[in-house]
Order: structure tokens, then C-alpha cells, then sequence
């Protein structure tokens, strides 16, 4: 029997490592998916934290053996017993018992903080939106769904920056693909529908080749879509880039490659006309869809799923 295959979302506080992950469970389909947040495994509630003037983001504060042995027992295809943590109420509520499904998402803060836990990723994905940016959305977020004025959220943000910068950012160089979204012009306005996003590919995972149709020799696509080689913390890596103006014509090439080598992916492509994916609710309440975002979660899918061909491979007879 294959096991479930486990992807890791980790990122700092309203980084949208929620927003990513609904995305690639609404493509894989919602019923082939465990969806797990370690922001559960907190060992003290709010009230707590506060009393001992510790953050939520520090490992101290947070059960991060048993997140290591749950790691293991969903791998292993084992059912856990997993703390709920309110968000709303700032309080523990009674455990959840999680079966995993074929495919398991762990999103949070600390998921790659210590070399036991990373071994149990297939796919590793670190969130890194530019600091202002992800201010605006946990100011966004925390007042409008926890319950925290603004002055409060800012208080937090100032007092949280060093243990931020200590164990939540140095969990970047453990991942395979660090997803930023970020304005165009480095202009850190508030329209979140026109973001482009930096993709970030590291040698530690094979990638879509997309060289045939991006390379030196000039882009075809326009310069909407850009791949080219840079280093991130020292390392060599490739970068994918799509501006939040690029057009379904312009990514369709892209999506070709991911959907004809994982073909599962084809009914999500927009070459298919499929609209579902990628989309983004602006503060008036439309609804558009971004590509950036739809070929971020098309791309982190596709990895997923190589990752469950190769697994089966390895379990069959």
C-alpha cells in the first residue's frame, strides 16, 4: 500500500498559508485531503502567553516532540489525536481524531524547526510575502476574524519581530519552493487582486523544465513571465516569475508543461477553460482570478502528485 503523501506549508503569521492551502485541497479535491495546522499544538493558551510574556511563534511555546510523532503516524498511514487550538477564543478546545487521507497538508509556523520533523515532508513550501504586505493582512484578518483592534495587532507585530526573525525566517532555506506574492513596482499598496508572485526553486526537488519555452534566447510569452537563475541564502535556484497583469495566454504554456506531464491536472488548467481555480476576493467583493496564485497551487499540486507516482512506484510489486 502507497502512504499518504505529506506537504508542508510553514510561513510567519497571516503569510496566507491558509489561502494556499485550500487552494491545492480544492484541486486534489477536498475529499482526498487531511488539512492539519500546528498552530494547535500550542502549549499555552492566550491568556498564558501573555502571563509568561512569551509568542506563540517560539518553540518553547509549542509541543514540537508531538508534532514530530504525529508527523510520523500520519506517514505511516496511523490516525492521530490531535489539540485544537481557538483562534477566536484564545483557548484549547477538546482534541479532534484526524484519519489521513491520501494526501496531508501541514501548514503553520514551525513545521521544519527541527531535522526530524523535515524528513517527514515530501514536498516542503515556505511562504515569504514582503514584510509590509503581510502586515496589511494580519492587520486585515486579526481584526476582522479575531477580534483585535488595529493599536493591538500592531503591539503584537512589534513584540513578535524577534522571535520572527530567530525561528520562523531561517525555516526558509529548509524548503523546496518559497512562494512570495508581492505588488507590482515593489508598490505596498492594498489591492491584493493585482499581486505577481516570485517563485523560488530549489535543487532539492526535480521542477517543471520550462527552459524550452523561457531560456536566453528570448521569451515569447512577453515579459510577464520571466524564469532566470539567482541565489537565495547562498545557494543557487531558479525563478519563476508571473506578474498578477499576465494573461491566460501568456501561462497556458506554462500550465501545458505541468498538465501534460501529471495529466490529472489537465481539468484545472485554464486551457481547459477551467476558471475555478486562482481566485482572489477584492474588499468590495468581487471575485477574480489571479494566475499567479492559480499557477502556485497548480505548481505545488504537480509536486504532490509526482511525489504519490513515485510512491506507488516504489510500493508496488
Amino acid at each position: 500500500m502507497s502512504r499518504p503523501i505529506i506537504l508542508g506549508i510553514v510561513g510567519d503569521s497571516a503569510a496566507g498559508k491558509t489561502t494556499l492551502t485550500r487552494g491545492i485541497a480544492q484541486i486534489l479535491g477536498e475529499d482526498q485531503v487531511t488539512a492539519i495546522c500546528t498552530d494547535d499544538y500550542h502549549r499555552y493558551d492566550r491568556q498564558q502567553r501573555k502571563e509568561m510574556g512569551i509568542s506563540a511563534l517560539h518553540p518553547d511555546c509549542n509541543y514540537i516532540d508531538i508534532i514530530q510523532q504525529h508527523l510520523k503516524l500520519l506517514r505511516e498511514g496511523e490516525s492521530i489525536l490531535k489539540p485544537i487550538y481557538n483562534h477566536s477564543t484564545g483557548k484549547f478546545d477538546p482534541p479532534e481524531y484526524i484519519k489521513p487521507k491520501k494526501f496531508v497538508i501541514v501548514e503553520g509556523l514551525l513545521g521544519y524547526s527541527t531535522a526530524i520533523a523535515r524528513e517527514y515532508y515530501d514536498v516542503k513550501v515556505y511562504l515569504a510575502p514582503p514584510e509590509t504586505l503581510r502586515y496589511n493582512w494580519k492587520i486585515k484578518r486579526d481584526t476582522r476574524k479575531r477580534g483585535y483592534t488595529e493599536d493591538q495587532v500592531r503591539v503584537q507585530l512589534e513584540q513578535r519581530e524577534p522571535d520572527s526573525e530567530a525561528f520562523i525566517r531561517p525555516q526558509r532555506k529548509w524548503s523546496d519552493v518559497i512562494v512570495s506574492f508581492y505588488p507590482p513596482d515593489d508598490d505596498q499598496g492594498q489591492d491584493d487582486l493585482l499581486l505577481n508572485v516570485r517563485l523560488v526553486l530549489r535543487p532539492t526537488i526535480p521542477h517543471p523544465d520550462f527552459t524550452h519555452i523561457l531560456n536566453d534566447q528570448g521569451n515569447h510569452l512577453g515579459d510577464a513571465v520571466r524564469l532566470g537563475l539567482d541565489r537565495d541564502m547562498g545557494k543557487p535556484v531558479d525563478v519563476l516569475e508571473i506578474d498578477g497583469h499576465a494573461t491566460a495566454e501568456q501561462v497556458q504554456e506554462l500550465e501545458r508543461v505541468l498538465c501534460n506531464e501529471i495529466p490529472y491536472l489537465g481539468q484545472f488548467c485554464s486551457l481547459e477553460g477551467n476558471q475555478n481555480i486562482g481566485k482572489v476576493v477584492g474588499t468590495t467583493g468581487e471575485t477574480l482570478q489571479s494566475y499567479p496564485l492559480a499557477l502556485t497551487q497548480l505548481m505545488i499540486t504537480y509536486h504532490m502528485l509526482k511525489a504519490d507516482k513515485v510512491q506507488r512506484q516504489l510500493a508496488s510489486p
